[in-house]
């Protein structure tokens, strides 16, 4: 199914998945959770959970002493040792069966190269045009891939992008990804629709862990569509995602993250992206929902030629926490990179950006850019912006910049005497604004999906 929706006519049934979840083990986080979670795995996947697992309890846990943390307290934002595992569901693939939110989701998705649908951190639905198929790529979960692609998970899933080491966090989603999804384009394949992926968060007061490997052959083409999202929760609900890109010699990859999870979600996002020779690798993280929402993206350019777009959106009201954290890192001569950072914040919402571009000693003829701009439509929305640059050789392009900023008085003034009310003259400058940011990553179906999630946050204020 690339371009069609999927029959409505099936029925569906939903069952505890005992062989992964058996009965009468806590549910709480230890050690014995990571055992019974991986006893039937193979056992390279299980010395690396446990691996993890020793990582995650030798880590302490982030504070605002920290540089990284200093706007984010931990203790007040988020409480996980009162979040229990999840119910471990795993449901049959029908359509007219799944939550209304994510019917509506996938419904207002574009054509596709593939779909990948996942409730509760497991993979339920995956489809991938059959040409595709036929040339060698590889859209899977990562439940499956244990068996059918073992080799390349050994290879590259928690290895070079992201392994535990790299944090708390990162280490407690390498022991307890619950499912994934693979991604594998060979060479000079090129995908002209994006893959698409729906998640849907529906228990409440549980911890998620899910991962996304994607690996792009030298010469292929591929973009990746990730969204997740839910109701309203009463209960934090704790959803974490670790994605690893890998673009060889050559390699053109779009990588975008749409998040719109429910009040009461904390959402955390641990993205890192390779990328080789001459390859680009572009990415977009949209952050509309949770209640408290924290991405760590680190792009590294490791050929001559690479280059790396980075793309950030998000749009804050009543208490919403959106905080930011990049990392440019060119470690080869002769690379490119172009960070975009952009949001709106009304009532008490708040963002902290915080970016960095480290030019490494032989990185030579670097050209980087780092921009945070935000837009204040209350006296009481706050945004804290600390770009850096941390540069180690002696013939480069770079740069920072950072604006926080009230509504343009004069903007509004002169679209209301135009004949616009005082409300759809700010939501155009809204618009507008945020709208720099979508036009750099014109992907079909994102940026009119974005921009009606704006306008329905606009019509709220």
């Amino acid at each position: 199914m690339s371009d069609s929706t999927p029959n409505d006519s099936h029925t569906v049934t939903s069952k505890t998945d005992t062989a992964t979840a058996p009965a009468g083990v806590t549910s709480t986080f230890n050690r014995d959770r990571v055992e019974t979670w991986s006893a039937p795995e193979p056992k390279w996947l299980r010395d690396r959970r446990l691996h993890a697992w020793e990582v995650y309890e030798e880590t302490p846990m982030p504070t605002t002493h920290l540089e990284e943390w200093r706007y984010t307290d931990l203790k007040k934002k988020l409480k996980l040792e009162a979040l229990q595992w999840p119910e471990v569901v795993e449901c049959e693939d029908d359509f007219s069966a799944c939550p209304d939110g994510l019917q509506e989701a996938m419904r207002a998705d574009r054509p596709a190269s593939g779909h990948m649908w996942e409730i509760d951190g497991i993979v339920f639905h995956e489809d991938l045009d059959e040409d595709l198929h036929s040339k060698g790529v590889i859209l899977t979960s990562l439940r499956k891939a244990m068996d059918s692609h073992a080799q390349l998970l050994k290879d590259h899933l928690g290895m070079e992008a992201l392994p535990p080491e790299e944090g708390k966090f990162e280490a407690l989603n390498a022991a307890l990804w619950t499912d994934g999804i693979l991604l594998y384009v060979p060479a000079g394949v090129r995908l002209e629709l994006p893959v698409r992926v729906t998640r849907w968060v529906s228990q409440e007061g549980v911890a998620l862990f899910s991962r996304t490997l994607i690996v792009a052959e030298p010469g292929s083409q591929v973009s990746f569509v990730d969204e997740v999202l839910s109701r309203d929760m009463e209960e934090q609900t704790f959803v974490s995602n670790a994605v690893e890109v890998l673009a060889r010699d050559g390699a053109q990859v779009q990588y975008v993250s749409l998040q719109r999870l429910g009040r009461g979600a904390f959402y955390q996002s641990s993205q890192r992206t390779l990328a080789l020779r001459d390859s680009t690798l572009d990415t977009l993280n949209v952050s509309m929902g949770a209640s408290v929402s924290r991405v760590d993206l680190n792009a590294r350019l490791l050929g001559p030629g690479a280059n790396s777009d980075m793309l950030g959106l998000y749009f804050g009201d009543d208490t919403q926490h959106f905080d930011h954290n990049t990392s440019q890192d060119h470690l080869a001569p002769n690379t490119a990179s172009d960070l975009l950072y952009k949001g709106a914040l009304d009532d008490a919402s708040r963002s902290v950006f915080r970016g960095v571009i480290r030019v490494h000693p032989r990185a030579q003829k670097t050209d980087a850019y780092q921009t945070n701009r935000n837009l204040l439509l209350s006296d009481h929305a706050r945004a804290d912006s600390l770009p850096n640059l941390e540069i180690q050789a002696d013939d480069v392009k770079c740069s920072h910049g950072a604006t926080v900023g009230q509504l343009d008085e004069e903007s509004r003034f002169y679209l209301m005497s135009r004949g616009l009310s005082r409300e759809q003259a700010e939501r155009l400058v809204v618009l507008g604004f945020l709208g720099e940011v979508l036009s750099r990553l014109p992907l079909g179906g994102v940026v009119e999906k974005v921009t009606n999630v704006i306008e329905a946050k606009l019509r709220q204020v």
